[in-house]
């Protein structure tokens, strides 16, 4: 590591400081920013990496090394399938059975736990050739880490403050997540900034007795929420549990079949996917939500969650944007003596002077849909242009940049300009960018009909 031991505990430290900030600056609340899409499709793409990912341990197979990438992990399970240890495939086997029969007992005792200990108990006693804990990752420290002050000073923060900034970033969008994925599997809602501040002080804590930054993860929520987690208690007995198997039970853990703990997580990642959703969006969604579903998905099994997450909700977004400025239109009002009039139309409509030209706008006037505004045209009759804005909820300053073109046409052509009923946002917009001014305020009317009579008045 490039900055040594001291180095990864500053970054821990510093991330925890940085998440308390955020927690309780209330950017938790940002995650409501992240659409169901998804949500639905990195979980079922967890499910998948984690599924796969426990084939090796669940089938004993004889691999030194199993790539990180999706692809490479199937290449080097298909090229090592003779190693395949029937023994350990049948102790996992006997854990998903054990695990989908327990329920049926008793809810009041974990499946998983049960599993562990008959398996643990079957392959101790049996001497069976099934690769343990132990045996994979050798004599497990049972001591209690010691409290422990880095070397600080201001050069190391400087340089850790970058690193530190990214782990902040990525463990609370991977916490957050984490909670939304638990809140669709016991339909609660959580508190994200509540999140951020206890995942901050975790990891605070955390570096100073010399321990890694630590998010939330989705398999152990899932396998939380699986096993009958409901509340922050259970939380705690699982802090309490591992502290226990730290200090006393650290040797009979070592005993815990690896195909086992494999078998475990494949039923949690079975039943962490919500793959009826994921069929549903697939049949019944718009075209852009089934777009960000499926590049989530594929970005998650065949990338990383930091991947498909930036890339989902950029694409989102931009999907969003498009939708948007598709909704937005500028329409104009027909005469009562058009060629186009149905009968019985003509009744409806307001009989105004050919010299006024009426134009309504609809929907968000932003970046995306600014250009529309300088649709509005004019003939040679054209004397005064009223437009309406009721349908207008804002406006941005790309659109107030269509705007002063509109008005620069319309004077070279001395045409008046009358607006009506602006809302309160664009109306915001327009006194702060004096655009009012230009205009002139004796142009600007609450409703059409007001606005209309100013402008019969103009053209008299």
């Amino acid at each position: 590591m490039e900055y040594g031991t001291d180095g990864l505990i500053v970054a821990t430290i510093l991330a925890g400081i940085i998440l308390v900030i955020m927690g309780i600056c209330r950017f938790g609340s940002l995650i409501k920013y992240i659409p169901y899409t998804i949500t639905t499709g990195f979980t079922c793409g967890i499910a998948v990496t984690l599924f796969v990912g426990q084939l090796k341990d669940f089938f004993g197979m004889d691999i030194a090394s199993v790539p990180s990438e999706f692809l490479d992990k199937l290449i080097i399970y298909g090229k090592n399938i003779r190693t395949v240890n029937v023994t350990a495939t049948l102790i996992g086997l006997l854990a998903v059975a054990i695990m989908f029969v327990w329920p049926k007992i008793t809810d009041k005792i974990p499946g998983s736990l049960i599993a562990i200990i008959v398996t643990t108990a079957i392959v101790y006693f049996a001497k069976l050739p099934v690769n343990t804990i132990g045996s994979v990752y050798g004599q497990l420290n049972s001591a209690f880490p010691a409290f422990h002050v880095p070397a600080i000073s201001m050069k190391l923060v400087q340089q850790m403050l970058s690193p530190a900034f990214t782990i902040a970033v990525l463990a609370a969008i991977e916490s957050l997540l984490s909670a939304v994925v638990s809140d669709g599997m016991i339909g609660d809602t959580h508190k994200s900034n509540a999140e951020l501040i206890g995942q901050g002080l975790g990891n605070i804590f955390s570096g100073l007795f010399g321990g890694i930054p630590a998010t939330g993860a989705i398999a152990r929520t899932a396998a939380n929420v699986r096993n009958g987690g409901r509340t922050p208690i259970a939380g705690i007995a699982h802090c309490v549990t591992l502290t226990i198997i730290l200090l006393v039970l650290m040797p009979l853990a070592a005993l815990i079949p690896m195909t086992t703990l494999a078998a475990v997580l494949l039923v949690v990642a079975a039943n962490m996917a919500d793959w009826s959703s994921f069929l549903r969006l697939c049949k019944s969604a718009p075209k852009s939500d089934i777009i960000v579903l499926v590049a989530t998905f594929f970005l998650t099994v065949f990338f990383d969650l930091v991947v498909a997450i930036e890339i989902g909700v950029v694409l989102a977004a931009l999907l969003f944007m498009k939708r948007m400025a598709e909704t937005a239109d500028i329409k104009a009002w027909k005469y009562t003596d058009s060629p186009d009039i149905t009968p019985g139309e003509a009744e409806k409509l307001r009989d105004i002077p050919h010299s006024i030209s009426v134009f309504e706008i609809c929907g968000p006037m932003f970046f995306a849909a600014a250009d529309q505004i300088l649709n509005i045209n004019s003939n040679h009759h054209t004397k005064v242009v009223v437009i309406r804005m009721r349908s207008v909820p804002a406006i941005d300053a790309s659109a107030m940049k269509s705007l002063h073109e509109l008005v620069g046409r319309a004077k070279k052509k001395n045409i008046t300009l009358v607006f009506s009923h602006i809302n309160e946002q664009p109306m915001h917009v327009m006194e702060k960018d004096g655009f009012i001014e230009l205009v002139g305020k004796e142009n600007f009317h609450d409703n059409i009909v007001d606005a209309l009579d100013y402008a019969e008045n103009l053209v008299k």
